[in-house]
């Protein structure tokens, strides 16, 4: 049977309705998030990698407005539910929701995940919310391959291989 992508992106609010209960029933919750413009191998290994931690994967995806923040003009290449949709479609994923802010801090704070997942590009000790999860006893973890791949290499490689 076949799982619509779209049904795994969820607001805030639904999502606090969700995870207490399955917190309750003993299913370990772990969150994590990014931009996700290009698919590549590397956000594979990050998500695959954050979901074995625990249970419920729930995935916070930058809004196009976050994105084009953080990473500047012509970005994202693809639209926040173009992305919400193809993360969802991973098997690995439980949930996504969209944020616009440049941490995840008030999402943590308000849906209290067991682990929160950053990439190896950080440490446990450089995750810039690290706080907001020990201030709920939370855990943060490191997963993923090492940072050998990014969007931007992958749009240059594009550029660069059709470029007249």
């Amino acid at each position: 049977m076949l799982i619509d992508p779209t049904a795994k992106i969820k607001t805030l609010a639904e999502l606090k309705s969700l995870l207490p209960s399955a917190q309750a029933h003993g299913r370990k919750v772990v969150f994590t998030n990014g931009c996700f413009d290009l698919i590549h191998v590397g956000h594979v290994r990050y998500l695959q990698g954050a979901k074995a931690y625990g249970d419920l994967l729930v995935v916070a995806l930058n809004s196009d407005v976050s994105v084009r923040a953080i990473k500047g003009p012509g970005r994202p290449i693809q639209s926040a539910a173009a992305r919400a949709e193809i993360v969802g479609s991973m098997k690995c994923v439980d949930y996504v929701v969209l944020f616009d802010t440049p941490t995840v801090d008030h999402l943590l704070c308000e849906l209290h995940p067991d682990v929160h997942a950053k990439g190896t590009d950080y440490t446990t000790e450089t995750v810039p919310e690290r706080e907001t999860v020990r201030s709920y006893s939370g855990q943060v973890a490191i997963v993923g391959d090492p940072k050998l791949h990014s969007t931007r290499d992958l749009i240059e490689l594009i550029l660069a291989k059709f470029r007249p």
